[in-house]
């Protein structure tokens, strides 16, 4: 039997929050208002606060949501900009972080490998890695929240193109921009057509001889005013904080009938949308063969381009539209199968994400692996089998940060009732090991099919529903009950207390 003193001990908090961005810091501020005793501390990687926001440098990044529901419900989005900048958003995101004196718990460079719970103990032991330094070290936690998203913070996706190495060029993928390229002057080919291309597109256009987006496949794209007028109105008229509620309420409103709509009626919101394209585009310009999709409005996510910007930049000759698909690069650019040549003086790969389940947190429970493919999804937020971990996934379909507030009132409320009843443990089970599952991201988007046999699973019922309705979620996570038939509370065997203040009893 060996003493190890006290101060030797793996530092422990009651929460564990990995992810210091827009979910990350929500959930820190929820956590510390409904439960001002708790102790928590909010784990980084990377070397600043703020999550994508920081991350991508790219020219034009902004948001594809309206900051009225991308931004907190507890804290008013006052900038004209309703489609803001990265910048923008970084700046009001960590105004949150100081107003609600987060700062303080949040640790940089602090990157998580791996969490081992054991139930004898009741808490997590996390493995954490100081990424400036290369320290290992142990923390342990009573409660793990997941908050980093679900994709790769390191890495984008690119495809294997032919003759890569033969382009005299530079080829840049957006999550690795650097900060020397410089467009002016310069022939642009930004492969891909989602959000991240119809960002870049316009921007570049501004500098470069002319900006070419090489589409595969064609995307739903709709032009929204970057400014709302509503929102401005009502802060005129009313206090902030009334004027943020109610224009979130109105766009909340917005998007679940656009989203409903095109669900119902998807031959009607395609033919909507072509003639809002077509408006914005040139007389006789082929919307049909550049803004067509094959698939339904809403299968995967609608792109939103601010004041009509892509559209203005291809109606001034500054940036093009080519739907092909690339036999090789070349020397000087990229050979379609169509035969035709783009020429190029860089070459942007804007070709999706790469996702990462958990931030590539590695978890196992009383010493078994977790395989995540074999777990369902508790109320999204939740995996069964996992006692005291949740994680957070915003919409699809909507703001992603509607989710995200959502969840974290419910794991709040979840504490609340653990607290109250002496609990320590709360883990989700499956009462029907035989019920049928489905991905947990029903979404037809690419990145999201690469991943699908990584992720955990989700079912076409409730609790293991991963649901995409903000009113349904609304009823089940802030208004519905905490118990549920498929929640297990329990409660560990303290161990004994040590006999002197400064020592505890290791075997």
């Amino acid at each position: 039997m060996s003493l190890t003193r006290a101060a030797d001990l793996p530092e422990h908090v009651d929460v564990l929050i990995v992810g210091a961005g827009v979910s990350g810091i929500g959930a820190a501020c929820y956590l510390q208002r409904e439960h001002p005793s708790k102790s928590y501390a909010l784990l980084e990687a990377r070397g600043a606060t703020g999550g994508t926001w920081d991350l991508f440098r790219y020219p034009g990044v902004r948001s594809d949501s309206d900051l009225h529901t991308l931004g907190y419900e507890f804290k008013a989005w006052t900038n004209n900009k309703s489609i803001a900048s990265a910048d923008a958003i970084l700046a009001y995101l960590r105004e949150t972080v100081a107003e609600h004196g987060i700062d303080r718990a949040i640790r940089l460079h602090h990157r998580v490998h791996g969490a081992a719970w054991s139930s004898r103990d009741a808490h997590w032991v996390v493995d954490v890695e100081r990424t400036d330094t290369g320290e290992r070290m142990k923390l342990t936690c009573r409660w793990l929240f997941c908050a980093s998203g679900y994709y790769r913070y390191d890495q984008g996706f690119t495809p294997r193109f032919e003759g890569t190495k033969r382009f005299k060029g530079r080829i840049i993928h957006p999550q690795h921009w650097p900060e020397d390229l410089d467009a002016t002057g310069k022939r642009v080919v930004v492969i891909g057509s989602g959000a991240t291309a119809v960002t870049l597109v316009p921007a570049l256009a501004d500098a470069a001889t002319h900006v070419t987006m090489l589409q595969r496949t064609p995307t739903y794209i709709l032009p929204a005013p970057s400014e709302d007028l509503f929102a401005k109105l009502a802060r005129k008229l009313l206090p902030k904080t009334w004027a943020h509620a109610l224009t979130r309420r109105k766009n909340i409103a917005m998007q679940r009938f656009l989203w409903r709509f095109a669900q119902r009626y998807p031959r009607a919101a395609r033919r909507f949308i072509r003639y809002v394209n077509a408006r914005q585009l040139p007389k006789g310009y082929p919307v049909d063969e550049h803004f067509n999709p094959p698939y339904n409005p809403w299968e995967q996510r609608l792109c939103v381009v601010p004041d009509a910007d892509l559209f203005k930049a291809i109606s001034s000759g500054r940036a093009s539209v080519v739907t092909d698909h690339i036999e090789t690069f070349t020397e000087n650019g990229i050979q379609l199968k169509s035969g035709r040549e783009l020429e190029a003086d860089i070459i942007v790969t804007a070709t999706g994400l790469n996702l990462q389940a958990l931030g590539g947190i590695a978890l196992t429970v009383d010493g078994a692996p977790v395989h995540l493919p074999d777990t369902v999804a508790f109320r999204g937020m939740m995996l069964s089998g996992v006692p005291n971990f949740a994680f957070a996934i915003g919409y699809t379909n909507a703001s992603w940060t509607l989710k995200v507030g959502l969840l974290c009132e419910h794991f709040c409320r979840l504490l609340a009732h653990m607290d109250a009843h002496g609990h320590t443990i709360c883990r989700p089970e499956l009462s029907d090991p035989a019920m049928p599952t489905r991905p947990l991201i029903d979404f037809a988007a690419g990145y999201v099919k690469r991943s699908l046999d990584t992720l955990p699973r989700q079912s076409d019922r409730a609790p293991w529903l991963m649901s995409m309705d903000y009113h349904l979620d609304t009823r089940l996570l802030r208004e519905g009950p905490v118990v549920d038939p498929h929640l297990r509370f329990s409660s560990h065997v303290r161990p004994a207390a040590p006999s002197t203040p400064d020592v505890a009893v290791a075997g």
